[in-house]
């Protein structure tokens, strides 16, 4: 099976080929220059320029392999965000470990290989705009869709790398190969990012077939962007016009599905949800180009009464699952959820074949679509066994991840069998989804003085966790679990607002790699994620106690080690506290 963009990618082979043309990372970005290149009027055509493209597309999925690189930012966001432990046990990938202590270094391979993978990125999108301007066969109005989408891929790759590093060399198409490892890495990222998108917008058009990139990507980024940068009035001016008149780039208005876990199913790909995706294919010869980034965050051992078979990371946080209770259907902004009374009932060190009896008491019901849960159906697999199915409890808990996870029915249809585990799935990653919209339109709505309309927003949201037909059943149609959920009646003020907002992108977003970056945008990532380490340490006391969340450091992560031994620590300045 072949999906949206990924059907050009049959041509990809060439198109990894024409990526050595112009400037080139090779196996360092800025460590050596290319050996071979094609000669010009091999890709300075419109075909060539197109699979140049398709080449940048590709590494929005990653470029080295490396499961740390992926978009969906499982480390980086969701584990060093608190929704997460690495899972599995202390010996497998090791390397993840500091991570998740916030005692990761700057000689780690991982950080390098998410700056180099980033990096090369930027470049691929670079060599297109460089071949583009020596294209003789391009008509005028190809040529300024083909330079949207790819500056809007570039301004990703520069938004990932910001959010990440903060301090970021930055260079454009005009900059020449030899100059690039001389750029200090002081640059005004915003400026550049803001210009890529804003060029997108100006340039693109609504529709542009599924799997490309189109304007109202380009405005939902935007608003983005303005938000990050707490320029609030300006985000909310873009957000407007994504939530009135965006469109998906095969012609969908925008709007929020019906059914929460449709979002996540291969089967219902390019959905009108999704405002910017990864696209993801099986049987094109490498597993890179499904989900392999993913290939370990499937519950352990399953056999073949669950997905994968392997290996047991990426498992949900006792303080998430937690955040999911209830009191008369809305959440507890009160961090009471973690309190003795309040937490989850769990088989935290009970056996598969002891009893147990699943907590009885009133959740928010998108906690079965995102954590599995010991007597809860997984997907259509068998109901969640628990132990059996954790590689180790006491380091990582009892619990599963259930997002982009494939369905028994979908296994050599929707997934890639071709490598060493069952568990490459081919649903889409969405970076921007509406939901995520509607939610940044609440922020920059409070801040605006607009608690009515960011009230609207959340409550749109929140009505649709509520359509009950949707909520995970049992095999005789009985409800999986004592779901409820209410919508707000009122925000009172701006604090509480805020406080409903940030509590519902938690809810709503969780494990899909937002939540260590909101943290830190908020200015509470020193305040929560401690928080979050205390309440962990008193039940996984080997793995988490002693670990803090330094202020003033552990917001960026630290330039690799290996990148300032190649420029010098007198063009590339680590991050503080490194």
């Amino acid at each position: 099976m072949m999906k949206a963009i990924f059907k050009l990618k049959k041509i990809s082979i060439l198109s990894i080929g024409l990526l050595m043309f112009g400037v080139s990372c090779s196996d360092e970005f800025l460590e050596v220059l290319p050996t071979g290149s094609l000669a010009d009027a091999q890709v300075n055509t419109k075909d060539g320029v197109e699979g140049l493209l398709i080449g940048t597309y590709a590494a929005l999925n990653g470029v080295f392999g490396n499961r740390f690189e992926g978009p969906n930012h499982w480390v980086t966001g969701s584990i060093m965000g608190g929704e997460a432990n690495k899972g599995t046990d202390a010996g497998d990938y090791s390397t993840i470990n500091p991570f998740q202590r916030y005692e990761h270094d700057p000689t780690n391979g991982d950080i390098n290989n998410y700056w180099r993978g980033r990096f090369e990125g930027v470049v691929r999108a670079n060599t297109v705009l460089k071949a583009l301007a020596k294209a003789t066969d391009i008509v005028p109005e190809d040529a300024a869709r083909i330079a949207g989408e790819t500056r809007l891929l570039r301004g990703h790759f520069y938004f990932d790398l910001k959010k990440h590093f903060n301090n970021i060399p930055v260079f454009d198409e005009n900059v020449e190969s030899i100059e690039i490892p001389l750029i200090p890495n002081n640059g005004d990222a915003w400026a550049q990012i803001e210009a890529d998108f804003q060029y997108a917008f100006d340039n693109l058009p609504a529709e542009n077939g599924a799997g490309r990139v189109n304007k109202w990507a380009a405005a939902a980024y935007m608003g983005k962007a303005k938000l990050y940068q707490q320029k609030y009035a300006e985000a909310k001016t873009w957000f407007d016009e994504v939530i009135e008149k965006g469109v998906t780039s095969n012609g969908l208005k925008y709007a929020l599905l019906d059914s929460y876990p449709q979002i996540y199913n291969a089967e219902n790909d390019n959905h009108a949800e999704a405002v910017m995706d990864v696209e993801s294919a099986n049987n094109t010869g490498s597993t890179q180009n499904a989900n392999y980034f993913d290939d370990l965050n499937y519950p352990y051992n399953t056999g073949p009464d669950g997905p994968g078979n392997c290996c047991g990371f990426f498992q949900p946080s006792f303080e998430l699952a937690n955040s999911f209770r209830t009191a008369d259907g809305l959440p507890l902004l009160d961090k009471s959820y973690n309190s003795s009374e309040n937490a989850l009932v769990n088989d935290y060190n009970i056996e598969s074949d002891e009893p147990f009896t699943p907590d009885a008491g009133p959740l928010d019901p998108r906690i079965d679509h995102s954590i599995g849960r010991r007597g809860i159906p997984y997907l259509d697999w068998i109901p969640h066994p628990g132990k059996a199915w954790i590689r180790s409890q006491p380091y990582a808990g009892p619990y599963s991840p259930k997002k982009y996870i494939y369905y028994r029915s979908q296994e050599n249809s929707f997934t890639d069998g071709s490598s060493w585990t069952r568990g490459y799935a081919i649903m889409n990653y969405t970076i921007i989804r509406f939901a995520d919209v509607l939610l940044m339109a609440a922020e920059a709505e409070i801040e605006a003085g607009s608690l009515d309309k960011a009230l609207e927003y959340v409550n749109r949201v929140r009505a649709r966790a509520a359509n009950t037909a949707h909520w995970v059943k049992n095999d005789d149609g009985s409800n999986a679990a004592n779901y409820m959920i209410s919508e707000y009646d009122s925000f009172p003020d701006k604090e509480f607002a805020t406080k409903a907002v940030r509590f519902e992108r938690k809810l709503e977003l969780s494990g899909e790699g937002h939540r260590f970056f909101d943290l830190v945008r908020w200015g509470v990532a020193e305040e929560e994620l401690n928080d979050y380490l205390n309440y962990e340490s008193t039940l996984l006391v080997t793995k988490f106690g002693g670990a803090s969340f330094t202020a003033g450091k552990n917001e960026y992560y630290p330039i690799p080690q290996s990148q300032i031994d190649i420029q010098g620590a007198d063009v590339l300045t680590q991050n503080p506290g490194y």
